[in-house]
């Protein structure tokens, strides 16, 4: 089992952001994003490099195709944010609140997601290489058909996970607090369980291979 990679995020000194809208295929360097409304804005295609962004609302946010390096989310809130197919490297996201959140197709490499809760969150064909979610709470998450590899969960509690066609590599579920699989039983292939999460998922897995327990 070969453990995740973690950023290594040292931010220069930023700039403040001037507060006007998101465009499309803009380009963010260096600024420091607070506590602003983008509720709705379409920032398709833009390239997020040295940023911070905290306590930013993103509800409705359109930022598929972006690319978002080297960069703190802190506090970031949001119902909808639609981040299809965007590339994440070198992202720390810290404390969120989000619902909805769209990453399917994605790409995410040496991420952590640290504390907050994400509700639905969507990374449905999506590839996650040196991924460590912490002391967070998923509900519903959904990783169907997605590569995991060195992916990480500590302290975390995943609530209703579906891993439907998903492949696993070096995947370490033994920190997690709570685990439940609503779907994809049978692509534990590659991951690391505890003796204790292993009993509690006896039940799934039993039906799963057609045994029936009496």
């Amino acid at each position: 089992m070969r453990a995740a990679r973690r950023p290594e995020l040292r931010l220069p000194p930023l700039e403040p952001y001037g507060g006007a809208e998101l465009e499309p295929d803009g380009d963010y360097d260096g600024l420091a994003f607070q506590e602003l409304d983008f509720a709705g804005q379409d920032g398709a295609g833009a390239r997020f490099m040295d940023c911070a962004l905290t306590g930013c609302a993103l509800d409705e946010t359109r930022l598929r195709h972006a690319r978002i390096f080297d960069t703190a989310l802190t506090a970031v809130r949001g119902v909808g944010t639609d981040l299809a197919e965007t590339t994440l490297r070198d992202v720390e996201l810290t404390e969120p609140r989000l619902g909805g959140t769209q990453l399917h197709g994605a790409v995410l490499e040496r991420v952590v997601v640290r504390g907050g809760k994400i509700d639905y969150l969507n990374l449905r064909k999506a590839r996650l290489k040196d991924v460590v979610f912490e002391g967070c709470v998923l509900v519903e998450p959904d990783f169907g058909g997605a590569h995991l590899e060195r992916v990480e969960f500590v302290d975390c509690a995943l609530k209703g996970v579906d891993l439907g066609g998903a492949t696993l590599k070096d995947v370490d579920l033994r920190g997690a607090a709570s685990l439940e699989i609503a779907r994809g039983v049978e692509r534990l292939a590659g991951a690391v369980i505890s003796t204790g999460q292993l009993l509690d998922l006896a039940p799934v897995l039993a039906a799963e291979l057609g045994i029936r327990v009496e």
